[in-house]
């Protein structure tokens, strides 16, 4: 074969290869929560919390900040539902569990403002769920005497299913 056949062949697999990736350009493929990891960490949460005598809601969002599961334990105050999808939300959005962002709003007067961001609850209980270093959900808890308490629940749960997440 020639030279002139060779940088034609040679030019029409460049021009085929760059012009598949061109068309591909505007479609993004994303890691997403199933439904049913979902609803397995939302349950695993509760049941967390229920083992330490809390009782909690335990919701848990999508990448982007949807919800996907709610589960409520027995006796769980009916604020509980709310600030658990709030927490969720508020970690998903900011890739950063919630009581980091506490943390930091209360060291930081620039960070202050955060709570003003409408669905934002900057408390601790969220926590972002992640398969390897793509945030795929959050986990938002509510309802144990404490932010770090439904920390650990959600934790505890997302722990659970590491596994699943790799």
């Amino acid at each position: 074969m020639s030279i002139r056949p060779r940088i034609a062949l040679a030019a029409a697999l460049v021009l085929a290869t760059f012009g598949a990736q061109a068309q591909n350009a505007g479609v993004r493929t994303e890691k997403n929560i199933s439904l049913e990891l979902a609803n397995q960490i939302a349950a695993a949460t509760v049941a967390a919390c229920s083992a330490s005598g809390y009782n909690v809601s335990a919701a848990v969002v999508d990448r982007a900040g949807v919800l996907r599961a709610l589960q409520r334990a027995d006796n769980a105050g009916p604020h509980t539902v709310q600030a658990s999808e709030r927490k969720a939300f508020t970690s998903v959005s900011a890739k950063t569990p919630t009581k980091t962002m506490l943390e930091n709003v209360q060291k930081n007067p620039g960070a202050a403002t955060l709570i003003d961001i409408p669905g934002f609850l900057v408390l601790g209980g969220g926590l972002p769920i992640k398969a390897g270093n793509d945030v795929i959900g959050a986990v938002g808890v509510a309802g144990a005497p404490g932010g770090h308490l439904d920390e650990q629940c959600g934790q505890t749960a997302i722990d659970k299913f590491k596994a699943d997440l790799s």
